[in-house]
């Protein structure tokens, strides 16, 4: 059964600019799709593609975010210093071959440890507080638990990414102010001269068809601007790392080409 995202889709007072020079961007990067920013003082979207934008794809690891809050509210973990053991088992991921804290967790993206939360979250607790933190598009049944947000039916677009983000920020979630600080601080990516970025990469293959997500917000002096970019690969032959990297390295070229960033 799916859902609609009552409380993530665009507001009526909110407007839609187009820029040109982001599809430039990515054209120098060899990728495709949409990168879509929210202005939160000028209430106003800037994106290349708004049709892209309000397409719906597997959240893949950002659903990392959401999947954070549940563990926190239900208790399945404490804080940003649990450790999840690692078994010795080798992983596709260097990284993740070792103990990892929650917060680690987060920051390499470690899949093992959140199909070890989900599981431990269950189903019907999951379903529960999805629909609870109205983040509903997630569609999977009780043998899904641990990879619905990598493969299936379930699907988010950049306008809800923006959305949910929006919510968690101004602490509009129904969550309690300890999850709330957590997650500020394990979404914490970077903080150069006069902007904190936060965020989360996500990545999804299906069939060598690869479609990547990096959202989150940047806080630049007194002001916030919320960002969902998706990205596609447009050579068959590409170079991983380098779609990988692509992700941040758009981002940021398009906050500077509007000057939101220096």
């Amino acid at each position: 059964m799916s859902f609609t995202m009552s409380c993530q889709t665009k507001t009526s007072q909110d407007k839609e600019t187009i820029v040109p020079e982001f599809s430039k961007i990515l054209d120098s990067l060899k990728v495709k799709g949409s990168i879509l920013i929210f202005d939160f003082s000028n209430k106003t979207f800037y994106s290349n593609d708004f049709t892209w934008a309000k397409k719906g794809f597997l959240p893949a690891s950002t659903f990392k975010i959401p999947n954070s809050i549940i563990a926190l509210e239900t208790g399945v973990i404490k804080s940003e210093s649990d450790v999840f053991k690692w078994n010795g088992e080798k992983r596709w991921n260097k990284n993740w071959e070792k103990d990892l804290t929650f917060k680690e967790a987060f920051k390499y993206s470690c899949v093992p440890c959140y199909q070890e939360v989900a599981l431990k979250i269950g189903y019907d607790r999951m379903k529960t507080n999805l629909k609870k933190l109205d983040y509903n598009t997630m569609i999977f049944n009780p043998s899904q638990i641990d990879n619905f947000w990598l493969e299936g039916e379930s699907k988010i677009s950049q306008i809800q990414q923006i959305q949910f983000l929006k919510r968690l920020y101004f602490s509009e979630l129904p969550i309690s102010k300890s999850t709330e600080t957590t997650m500020k601080s394990i979404m914490f990516i970077e903080k150069i001269d006069d902007y904190t970025l936060s965020g989360k990469t996500g990545l999804s293959v299906s069939n060598e068809h690869y479609n990547g997500w990096l959202v989150g917000y940047f806080e630049v002096k007194d002001k916030v601007y919320f960002f969902a970019t998706n990205l596609e690969p447009i050579q068959k032959d590409f170079i991983k790392e380098e779609f990988y990297a692509s992700r941040i390295i758009a981002t940021k070229e398009v906050f500077k080409s509007l000057n939101f960033l220096k």
